[in-house]
């Protein structure tokens, strides 16, 4: 005869206060946690429609920056013309005032920007990185932003006029100084290009660091040679053969590579 207990249904068994699990074969599935390795698959249309999408993102916000581009360019032309120690910037075209204006409102617009354009890039990837990688990469958009600001206002304010008091200088006797409008305005806009990125350098050892990719001993095994490359970069950014401004770039930028180094010990993989 069966006793009590083995008649009592699953959902009435109770044992020292609390409610015993039904068997097995009773249970309802729990849903599994998400895998932070499980990659989105996507075709190769879907992949086409996504870039369609991040692209047509971008350049809304590239479209709607530019009405603030074309306020700031003049204020932003005449800075630089003080800093290149001219009265006027030289035109010797007919168009090349204007392009060289819509030239500067459309950088200035791309500046503006930029927050969204990174982020819709790191959109694009997001399918084929893992939930960790995409945290990592989320967080680190308004550092990225920040990183390039700094570089490109060390290139506007120190590197850049530096060097052209040096190119100003250099021959006065014999050379008349009077750039023209395209040479002045390509020569900030390279360099601030290339010391904003330089200055992304401690941000993208810290990521690397903390996706694994890289460590601190690393990292330190290769001083000599990122010394090298450090002065390879350095040759390559700065407008100016001479040594001086060549330092300016190049000291700079090892130090960024000692303070990624540094960073690289806070990362947990």
């Amino acid at each position: 005869m069966a006793s009590i207990r083995e008649l009592m249904p699953w959902g009435l068994r109770f044992r020292r206060g609390q409610r015993q699990q039904p068997p097995p074969s009773e249970r309802q599935p729990e849903p599994e946690p998400e895998d932070p390795d499980v990659f989105v698959e996507m075709t190769l249309a879907e992949h086409l429609e996504e870039l369609r999408t991040r692209i047509l993102y971008s350049a809304i916000s590239v479209v709607l920056a530019l009405i603030a581009g074309l306020a700031l360019a003049k204020p932003l032309l005449r800075q630089i013309a003080d800093r290149a120690q001219v009265r006027q910037i030289q035109t010797i075209s007919p168009t090349e005032g204007f392009v060289t204006y819509m030239k500067v409102a459309l950088y200035i617009a791309v500046a503006i920007a930029m927050p969204v354009l990174i982020y819709q890039f790191v959109r694009f990837l997001a399918p084929g990185l893992t939930r960790r990688e995409r945290m990592y990469l989320y967080r680190a958009i308004p550092f990225v932003v920040l990183s390039f600001a700094i570089g490109a206002s060390f290139a506007f304010f120190v590197l850049a006029p530096r060097a052209l008091y040096f190119l100003s200088n250099f021959g006065s006797d014999i050379f008349r100084w009077d750039p023209r409008a395209e040479e002045i305005i390509s020569f900030f806009l390279t360099l601030m290009l290339g010391v904003g990125l330089m200055f992304e350098l401690p941000l993208v050892l810290y990521i690397l660091a903390k996706i694994g990719v890289v460590n601190t001993k690393r990292l330190s095994s290769v001083r000599k040679y990122a010394i090298i490359l450090v002065m390879i970069a350095a040759a390559i950014i700065t407008p100016t053969p001479d040594p001086f401004n060549m330092m300016l770039v190049a000291i700079p930028l090892y130090g960024l590579y000692e303070l990624g180094i540094l960073l690289t010990r806070f990362a947990k993989r």
